[in-house]
């Protein structure tokens, strides 16, 4: 399984991946799920993957090629939305190469983010079917993979106007949140940060063993222990009792 996420924020853009793979609890591994490219000076762009890691590599593979071979590639589009697009389009051709014999589970899904010359950067998740979406200003992130664990923290906390050590914590609290509910999920994390317009990312990893780490998730599991004792007390009256179930004899 996969956790992924990306931001959206005045400053720029954040991203966090998790690194385990698993095919099974006897097998797994780390993997490596962001994934930069910087074909020119005025552009740079950064995936995120989740599905089936072999049409992953796949893509991946397809892209560096097409940037050595000239033609249609990242260095020729004029717009993000042109890169995700064209992604796309790289995603469901090798997910329909291997339908034969692996079905829907070939698909992959991506979210896209970056900036192209002078627009503003922006993250797109694009489906395995190679359309995409924006996320909204009312949410500015996106989610792929095991999303439903840390998906609360993010509608709680993020907000565009969040500064990037703010939104830092925030997504790594939205991460620590899925991999204790799910053992799938875990570090190594690669954390991203882009600053508008410097057209390079900022790129980071943090071990299972940072004590940075450990710090924020204890310090994350004691304030909603804190939260959960300060809730109030549940009194006579506040909750309707039903009367018995009866049931036909």
């Amino acid at each position: 399984m996969t956790y992924c996420l990306a931001m959206r924020l005045d400053e720029g853009l954040l991203f966090l991946s998790d690194t385990r793979t698993n095919a099974g609890v006897d097998n797994v591994s780390t993997y490596r799920k962001l994934h930069v490219f910087r074909p020119g000076d005025d552009r740079v762009f950064v995936l995120q993957s989740a599905g089936n890691l072999a049409t992953t590599q796949e893509v991946l593979d397809r892209i560096t090629r097409d940037l050595a071979a000239g033609g249609e590639s990242l260095n020729t589009v004029n717009h993000l939305f042109e890169a995700a697009l064209y992604l796309g389009r790289l995603s469901s051709d090798v997910a329909r190469n291997h339908a034969a014999t692996l079905g829907a589970n070939a698909n992959a899904t991506f979210i896209l983010g970056g900036q192209v010359g002078d627009e503003a950067p922006d993250i797109l998740l694009v489906y395995p079917e190679g359309n995409y979406i924006r996320c909204s200003d009312d949410r500015p992130f996106l989610q792929i993979g095991e999303t439903k664990y840390g998906k609360a923290w993010l509608d709680l906390a993020v907000r565009s106007h969040a500064d990037m050590a703010t939104a830092g914590k925030i997504a790594l609290s939205s991460m620590a949140a899925t991999a204790l509910a799910n053992l799938s999920v875990g570090p190594p994390y690669d954390l991203g940060i882009y600053r508008t317009g410097s057209h390079e990312l900022q790129h980071a990893r943090i071990a299972g063993d940072s004590p940075f780490l450990s710090r924020l998730v204890d310090v994350w599991r004691d304030h909603l222990l804190a939260a959960m004792h300060a809730l109030p007390e549940i009194e006579p009256g506040d909750i309707a009792l039903l009367e018995p179930e009866s049931r036909p004899t």
